[in-house]
């Protein structure tokens, strides 16, 4: 459970990092440039965290396609960015694979 919190924070803080780059300004701008340092900083620090008990492989899956789709849905949201069809439907299936992963799979430790 323990190791589920810190990949959730890991996710949260990378992808708030993700998110604050655009508004950085190629990081001439000083307040998102700092969330931008720090979240990635400590999503790095909670997903080696997790990788104690979470094989590298399963974890990095989680993390980097929740943040994908995490990262879509908020710059739709923040920047007005388009979401067609195409890109939700792969969302759906990046989500999907996440799913079948933890529900599934012998490499994902419950």
């Amino acid at each position: 459970m323990k190791n589920g919190l810190f990949l959730l924070i890991a996710i949260v803080s990378e992808v708030a990092a993700t998110s604050a780059l655009k508004a950085s300004e190629g990081f001439t701008r000083l307040w998102p440039s700092l969330v931008v340092v720090l979240g990635y900083g400590l999503a790095f620090y909670f997903l080696s965290l997790t990788l104690r008990v979470i094989p590298v492989g399963v974890a990095y899956a989680i993390w980097s396609g929740l943040g994908v789709v995490l990262v879509a849905l908020l710059s739709w949201l923040i920047y007005g960015q388009k979401l067609d069809t195409p890109a939700m439907l792969g969302m759906a299936l990046i989500i999907s694979g996440v799913v079948v992963m933890n529900l599934f799979s012998s490499s994902s430790v419950h």
